[in-house]
């Protein structure tokens, strides 16, 4: 591919929830990175900060609308309601999308380093339609959070889903690259195994994450799970075939169980232990129920995308 000319628009897409704490360090530090691209002419003068509002309970929306009128650099969606992290993410790359030839995702905690942008804008230019920003190490994390977030990623992969270990949601992507993702219909939304299934030509830089700011995290232990969970759920029928597997194995042990007991019964010897009996008939309802619990997270998530409703509603733009 030939490498682009520069002084393409650029779009910063911040989803925010609550985030009245971080709001005015965020946007100072971002208008002053963009203002550093705009002056070595990397991106146009017309680009844009947007913050998504998702449906924030404080004073997040009315300090966009401050920021904005003080400044057309800053932009604003305001979305109807509450609608979660990757819902309000996509509402802001497919509106950005409208008017940027690149964007770049990333969180208002500005927890992620914001001085590799200049290396994505770079990567861009030279032909990249998609750049991850992945972390170089986790040494900021608890000790947890290390071993579930590792674990995860290894897991979807062992699942076979496709993605990029130790990325969020930081990557810049090209206005193509948006196009394409508007294809995938789907109301499960989990954005870090869709990017990688679009293809073009992709690349890495690597970060260090910093501690948050102010505030608290917007992802507790619960959120966390029921991500994993999507993440797991939406890219791979696995799980169905782990359960089915499962089920011909204890069909099997059971079998040879009946014939050990039928060759003790006709050799007159008495089999004692009701524990184990117990034990099993727990172990078979318990593996049945988890079973059931599977199969009932895949109908659910079918249910919902042949519903196919809408993933975000948004009731206010502000640009230009």
């Amino acid at each position: 591919m030939m490498e682009r000319e520069k002084n393409d628009i650029l779009y910063l897409v911040v989803p925010c929830y609550n985030e009245q704490e971080v709001l005015p360090e965020t946007s100072k530090r971002l208008k002053e990175k963009m203002e550093s691209l705009m002056e070595r002419n990397l991106i146009s003068r017309d680009s844009r900060i947007m913050f998504v509002n998702d449906g924030s309970k404080d004073r997040t929306w009315s300090m966009i609308e401050e920021l904005h009128e003080q400044d057309p650099i800053f932009a604003g969606v305001k979305l109807s309601r509450n609608r979660g992290h990757q819902n309000a993410l996509l509402g802001g790359l497919m509106t950005a999308k409208e008017y940027a030839d690149m964007t770049i995702s990333l969180d208002a905690d500005l927890q992620d380093d914001i001085d590799v942008i200049d290396q994505m804008v770079e990567k861009y230019y030279d032909g990249c339609e998609i750049v991850y920003g992945v972390r170089s190490a986790r040494t900021t994390d608890t000790f947890f959070k290390r071993f579930t977030a590792e674990s995860f990623y290894h897991m979807i992969s062992m699942m076979g889903g496709e993605i990029v270990f130790n990325h969020a949601d930081y990557r810049l992507m090209s206005k193509r690259a948006l196009e394409e993702m508007a294809k995938y219909k789907e109301v499960n939304l989990f954005l870090r195994g869709i990017v990688p299934m679009i293809g073009f030509k992709t690349d890495v830089v690597t970060y260090e994450r910093h501690e948050r700011m102010a505030g608290e995290s917007k992802y507790p232990l619960k959120k966390m799970l029921a991500f994993a969970t999507d993440g797991i759920t939406s890219f791979s029928i696995k799980p169905i075939r782990m359960i089915t597997t499962c089920g011909f194995l204890i069909f099997a042990i059971s079998i040879l169980m009946l014939l050990y007991f039928l060759v003790v019964h006709f050799m007159g010897r008495t089999v004692h232990g009701w524990t184990s009996t117990i034990v099993s008939i727990w172990a078979i309802g318990g593996l049945q129920l988890l079973a059931i619990g599977i199969v009932g997270e895949y109908i659910g998530k079918i249910y919902l995308e042949t519903k196919a409703r809408p993933k975000y509603i948004i009731e206010t733009v502000l640009d230009k």
